[in-house]
């Protein structure tokens, strides 16, 4: 099924909210699919990175906040 959505009319709050609830059902669909190798070797690195102190981090919720800040 093809969705086709109005992307140039929406505000970033709007995609971002959509954005949202398409992770949240993705969250609950996990038959059906197997990730890319590449995915595991990427968060093992970034795993890695953040363990070794080299990188850090920002939960999802403070990243959700500071993105709104920045574009409202």
């Amino acid at each position: 099924m093809k969705v086709t959505l109005p992307l140039h009319e929406m505000t970033v709050a709007e995609k971002i909210g959509i954005m949202e609830d398409i992770w949240a059902d993705l969250a609950q669909a996990q038959e059906g699919y197997t990730p890319p190798d590449w995915h595991r070797r990427v968060l093992s690195e970034r795993r890695r990175l953040a363990e070794s102190g080299q990188v850090g981090y920002t939960d999802w919720e403070t990243a959700k906040r500071q993105i709104e800040e920045r574009i409202s």
